[in-house]
C-alpha cells in the first residue's frame, strides 16, 4: 500500500502527524463523494467516468476527477484504459480497495437504519402536532 499511498499521507505518517490508525483510515475516506464512489464500484463493479457522473449529477467533472485520482493514488481504485477507438476507460476497485467494502457497506447500513429512525421520529412528531 505504501508504494501507492498519496505523498501527502506518507509525509504525515513519517512526521508523526497521525496519532492513530483511525486517522489514516479517515484520510483515505475523506472527500464528500469517496464513500459513495467506493460503494458503487465495490457493489456494482467497474464503471466508466460518464456512468459515475450520471450516478452523481451534483458532482462536478473536476471534483469527480480529483476524488478518483486520490483513490487511485492510495491504491484503492484502478483505472483501466482499453486500446479502442473511441478510447474506453473504466474504474474498478483494487484488491486493497475491496478490503474496504465491508466498512463501506456497514456505513451504508448504519445510514439507512438511522434515516429510517429519523423518518419514524418525524412521522411520530407530525402526528403529535396534528392531534
Amino acid at each position: 500500500m505504501s508504494e501507492t499511498l498519496r505523498d501527502e499521507i506518507k509525509e504525515k505518517i513519517l512526521n508523526g502527524y497521525y496519532n492513530c490508525e483511525k486517522e489514516l483510515t479517515l484520510s483515505i475516506f475523506s472527500g464528500k463523494w469517496k464513500i459513495v464512489i467506493l460503494w458503487h464500484l465495490g457493489v456494482e463493479g467497474p464503471h466508466r467516468f460518464s456512468e459515475l457522473q450520471r450516478l452523481f449529477p451534483k458532482i462536478s467533472h473536476k471534483i469527480l476527477t480529483n476524488q478518483l485520482r486520490e483513490l487511485m493514488e492510495d491504491g484503492i481504485v484502478h483505472r483501466e484504459v482499453y486500446p479502442e477507438i473511441p478510447p474506453k476507460v473504466e474504474y474498478s476497485m483494487t484488491e486493497l480497495g475491496m478490503t474496504l467494502l465491508p466498512i463501506v457497506e456497514m456505513m451504508y447500513e448504519w445510514g439507512k437504519n438511522r434515516m429510517n429512525e429519523i423518518k419514524q421520529e418525524m412521522h411520530i412528531s407530525e402526528n403529535d402536532v396534528n392531534e
